[in-house]
């Protein structure tokens, strides 16, 4: 099931979710413009390297930054088209409900804090990984937790093999954590290597069921008058 839109909330224009979006696409360019071998080096460099924080220092290719800047800088850097399209086809359907609920400033405290929940998760799980870990997904799955909580019956159009069929928000974003559970599960007892960091995608999840409340004001309620 592919998520393909939402049923909108009324509000201001959300900017940002939309500099999210327009920040993840400019990192994204910016990378895949060097040459290979600068490109495997800068993803290794500001990426999540779980063994630096191991250790408690950067590990080479360093950067002129403290080494857990990674935890923010990861955010914005992307394995491929298919990697960048995926999270930010799931940023762009429930980033502007989440962000007209709370507001552009906390929104984007909100989506920070999940993705350094996000990775956090992920360095526990990892510490004597050397592969870095990319990309918006934890922050964005702290966008789904949010969402699930906020918008439960919000009604979410999903590309299935019978076509568009609108199902409730609890029913997609369920099933679609539920996934990342059970793949996480398998993947503990595969061979180390690269692949998809699903502890990352759980710690932001639960840092968004956690979180949203703390950020989320209080739907407005209109008043009939006779």
């Amino acid at each position: 099931m592919l998520p393909i839109g939402d049923d909108a909330e009324a509000g201001a224009t959300p900017l940002a979710n939309w500099a999210l979006l327009a920040l993840n696409v400019l990192a994204f360019l910016v990378a895949i413009a060097q040459p290979s071998a600068a490109l495997e080096s800068l993803i290794r460099a500001w990426g999540v390297v779980p063994r630096e924080y191991a250790v408690a220092r950067d590990l080479a290719p360093t950067i002129p930054l403290p080494f857990w800047t990674t935890l923010l800088t990861s955010m914005f850097l992307h394995g491929g088209w298919m990697h960048l399209g995926g999270n930010l086809l799931f940023l762009w359907i429930f980033g502007d409900n989440l962000e007209r609920r709370m507001g552009s400033a906390r929104f984007l405290a909100f989506y920070l804090l999940c993705g350094l929940a996000a990775g956090l998760g992920h360095i526990l799980f990892s510490l004597d990984s050397d592969v870095p870990t990319i990309g918006a997904s934890g922050a964005i799955s702290g966008v789904l937790g949010g969402y699930l909580l906020l918008f439960p019956r919000n009604r979410v159009r999903v590309l299935a093999r019978g076509g568009v069929v609108a199902m409730p928000a609890i029913a997609v974003l369920g099933f679609w954590i539920l996934i990342q559970i059970v793949s996480q599960m398998s993947a503990s007892y595969a061979p180390s290597g690269g692949g998809v960091a699903y502890m990352a995608h759980i710690a932001g999840f639960v840092a968004g069921l956690a979180l949203v409340h703390l950020f989320a004001s209080a739907p407005r309620r209109r008043s009939a008058h006779a």
